[in-house]
């Protein structure tokens, strides 16, 4: 049982690794990171001083505490949010701040961390700064942001480039392989992908949309929309995908929209919902990017339908 210190604000889906809806559409352009002489340029722009690598960290971005312990971190996390869940023998042991837009900053400030690691939609950033702590913030959003940030991760904790880049390089490998499954016949398919409930879905720009691409698929969305737009349902019936792709935090099913029943994905059961664990992977923008690869190829190779 994980321990609850603080329950903050519930936000508005378990989706919080892909930050809050409102960012999804409208976030500018992230920053480069980096770390030059003890000095941390975050997404922020801001530069955060370091006299060592950080032995004592809170995660409140599950895709960011991931990243921390597949880089081999995990023992340096003192605290984590509420939807940080893997790897699971680890972290539920952790104290837990609450949600990641509103933690428990006294929670927090109790634990001594040297450094919070969280989103740039966390409003509490100015408030732990002023309470006297270090702050770094990172939005993964595409594959260059992952492969950015898991770099940028590695330079905090003082590890060589040379162990990100070997992360880097089997995540690609995974999606590469994955992606060699799905089968010709299947390529060219037209296909959604919903996240979350609005509906707010994967665009071509997201690392899911992405994912989509290399598996040679085609996102009904358009790409000018950005990472992870909110729909009207009645553009997705105009666009008519082939395939459906609904995570479980969807919280409704696809049919259940005004007018999908009219969809020929859902007349002949083209549709993938996901599990809580599936989507789980699928949503978190880190190091588990291949197996959410494997996931989405094994839902194509079921569900689309072949020329």
């Amino acid at each position: 049982m994980r321990k609850q210190l603080g329950s903050g604000a519930l936000w508005c889906s378990v989706l919080w690794s892909l930050l809050c809806s409102s960012a999804w559409a409208a976030a500018p352009a992230l920053a480069s990171a980096s770390v030059t002489e003890h000095v941390y340029v975050d997404d922020r722009g801001r530069s955060v001083k370091f006299e060592q690598p950080p032995q004592r960290i809170v995660s409140l971005l599950p895709s960011l505490t991931e990243t921390l312990c597949v880089l081999g971190a995990c023992d340096r996390l003192v605290g984590v949010d509420r939807f940080s869940t893997w790897p699971k023998a680890t972290v539920e042991k952790l104290p837990v701040m609450g949600g990641g837009l509103d933690p428990n900053v006294e929670a927090i400030v109790a634990l001594r961390p040297d450094v919070v690691v969280l989103s740039n939609a966390s409003r509490v950033i100015e408030r732990l700064e002023m309470l006297g702590l270090r702050t770094v913030a990172l939005e993964p959003r595409t594959q260059a942001d992952i492969y950015r940030v898991t770099h940028a991760i590695g330079h905090l904790l003082g590890l060589p480039r040379e162990r990100a880049e070997a992360e880097w390089q089997r995540l690609q490998a995974g999606v590469d392989a994955a992606a060699g499954t799905v089968p010709e016949s299947v390529h060219g398919a037209k296909v959604y992908f919903e996240v979350s409930r609005g509906p707010f879905v994967a665009g071509p720009s997201s690392f899911i949309g992405e994912i989509l691409t290399r598996m040679h698929v085609k996102n009904v969305v358009p790409d000018h929309m950005g990472p992870f737009p909110r729909l009207n349902p009645e553009f997705i019936l105009l666009s008519r995908p082939d395939v459906l792709l609904m995570g479980s935090h969807s919280m409704q099913v696809a049919h259940t929209y005004p007018g999908w029943h009219m969809l020929e994905a859902v007349k002949h059961n083209r549709i993938c919902g996901f599990s809580v664990e599936e989507s789980g992977i699928i949503v978190r923008p880190g190091p588990r990017m291949d197996e959410a690869a494997r996931i989405i190829a094994q839902c194509l190779r079921d569900k689309a339908p072949r020329r």
